[in-house]
């Protein structure tokens, strides 16, 4: 097979979450030179597949098999991949089987390596990814098997294919907040206290309101409200309470004592209850870093572009990744119709971002 022959052969399986359709079955028989460890967790399958080819660094490249619900009304088969004018329609051709497909066959054929090569894959990045990747890298650290450098390869790019890498992403805080008052009488208010009124007061200062000013990478974090309802559905009763929840796209300098600060200091005086989770931290490789500099040369080399920084958008699996001291970066397709209806790349794509894998395992020393 080639590069574009594999990829018909990804996006023609249909792999929803946490189903992989048996293409990590597949990926482990068509790397039958390279070393398999499977960490399957309940539905959820994970594969590890790893060639040692002479002493040197470690350079894994990451992604899912696994894919969002076509949905209705697509003009094709979401799971046949077919090819119009250049173009390869397809749920998951972009998001992210483009990528796997590309560095799959660049390892297919890499003969010689100043290091380890390895894959990283599952099918449980569009679900709860509680069960996916985050099991691999327990299994890799207790086994003393981490990468040193990995090339996650979610679509990045935004105008033009090379234009762009992920260095970093934003975290996300989740708020959940509850004002407490005192039910009465709407003819009677001054023997309530009426939540509404009294968040009122204060939600111009908050909703919208930037956390911190970013910086060079980042974007500020931003204080987002996605919910707020209270009451009866009544005209003559105020509510006893009110419940609002929020999210904060987070860069590194904001974190959750920021926002329990920020949210005590508007809401001083008022009875409250404040519960935050946070499902992912932000995290900003070097762009010293090796893996940084020679995707730039590698991307450079195929495009003639020099493509930027960028830690926009929202979460992926390097979330996990660089939290386990791993250089990690994203790099892969154009990104303007991942989970949508009659989601697709372009031949010249995705055969380009197998040349720049190619590229970069050829000359990383």
């Amino acid at each position: 097979m080639d590069t574009i022959e594999l990829f018909k052969r990804f996006v023609s399986t249909k792999s929803e979450t946490p189903d992989d359709g048996g293409l990590l079955d597949f990926i482990e028989k068509y790397l039958e030179d390279f070393d398999a460890i499977r960490v399957d967790v309940k539905d959820v399958k994970n594969l590890f597949i790893y060639k040692k080819f002479s002493e040197g660094e470690h350079l894994c490249f990451a992604g899912h098999v696994d894919v969002v619900p076509a949905g209705n009304n697509w003009d094709t088969n979401p799971y046949e991949a077919v090819e119009k004018e250049g173009y390869i329609y397809g749920r998951g051709t972009q998001d992210m089987k483009s990528g796997v497909a590309a560095f799959t066959q660049a390892l297919k054929e890499t003969k010689e390596f100043k290091g380890t090569l390895s894959l990283l894959l599952t099918s449980d990045e569009e679900g709860e990814a509680i069960n996916g990747t985050v099991k691999l890298l327990e299994f890799l650290e207790n086994n003393d098997m981490l990468p040193d450098a990995c090339v996650v390869a979610e679509p990045t790019c935004e105008k033009e294919f090379g234009d762009a890498i992920k260095v970093g992403r934003r975290g996300s805080i989740n708020g959940y907040l509850t004002l407490n008052g005192k039910q009465g009488h709407a003819a009677y208010p001054e023997k309530a206290i009426n939540p509404i009124h009294q968040i009122a007061q204060v939600l111009g200062n908050m909703a919208g309101v930037d956390l911190d000013n970013g910086d060079e990478f980042f974007a500020p974090s931003k204080f987002v409200v996605t919910d707020i309802r209270s009451g009866m559905q009544v005209t003559n009763v105020t509510p006893n309470d009110l419940q609002m929840m929020f999210n904060v796209r987070n860069n590194t300098k904001t974190a959750q004592k920021d926002i329990i600060a920020f949210v005590a200091e508007h809401f001083e005086g008022l009875d409250y209850e404040l519960r935050l989770t946070q499902g992912s931290y932000p995290f900003n490789t070097n762009t010293d870093t090796k893996i940084v500099k020679q995707i730039d040369k590698a991307i450079s080399t195929v495009t003639g572009i020099n493509p930027k920084h960028s830690t926009a958008g929202g979460t992926s699996d390097a979330r996990f990744i660089s939290p386990m001291g791993v250089d990690v970066i994203e790099f892969g397709v154009r990104n303007n119709s991942i989970h949508s209806v009659n989601e697709c790349t372009t031949r010249k794509e995705v055969e380009d971002l197998y040349y720049v894998f190619k590229t970069l395992i050829t000359n990383w020393e």
